[in-house]
This record gives structure tokens, sequence and C-alpha cells, in this order.
């Protein structure tokens, strides 16, 4: 398996590969703000094909975002999932992420 850089217009997109098959895709948001001259990352959007999960695609994907944000000076990673989701929740926690507080939305 192959990992892929690719920046896009406000974001990296890191994607998982095997020849030409793209197995999954995550992708690294780096936020700026007044509070701290570090910026942190936000991980969004990972996807890993169907026939490919529970095979260590999503946990490298992960791993490699979260590298990545080191490298770029990020103090700090976040990922959101869907309160009703426990199966991710634990896979983020295998992967070192903690529970830290709670998400509000408003679809628009």
């Amino acid at each position: 398996m192959t990992i892929r850089k690719e920046k896009k217009q406000n974001a990296i997109r890191i994607s998982a590969h095997e020849g030409d098959e793209e197995l999954g895709t995550l992708y690294l948001y780096l936020i700026r703000n007044d509070s701290r001259k570090e910026p942190y990352g936000l991980l969004e959007d990972l996807f890993v094909t169907e026939t490919r999960r529970r095979k260590g695609v999503g946990s490298a994907l992960v791993k490699e975002t979260i590298a990545e944000a080191r490298r770029l000076g990020c103090y700090k990673v976040i990922g959101t999932s869907r309160m009703a989701r426990e199966e991710v929740h634990r896979f983020y926690e295998n992967l070192g992420l903690k529970k830290y507080g709670y998400e509000f939305r408003m679809d628009l």
C-alpha cells in the first residue's frame, strides 16, 4: 500500500493506493485563529472502500494524517463522528484520540 498527498485549495487530501486502485481517502484541514500561533488540524471525510474496510487502510490514513499535521506544526488534531457511531469512536480511541467535548451543529 502506498500513501499519496495532494494539496487542495484549503486542505490536504491523503489517499491510500494499491497499484492504480484507490483504497481510501482522508482530508486534513489546517485551521488558524488568533488564539494560537500554530494551526490545528481537522480530520474530515475518512472513507475506505467497502471491500478494504477492517484491513488497516483507515488506520494507515489516520496515522499518516496525524504525522502530516505534526510536520506542519499543528498543536492538536480533531476528528469528529456522529454520536451513534460507537464503532467509529472506538476506532479513533484505538489510534490515540480521546473523547474531548461535544460538537454543536446547524445544517444550512
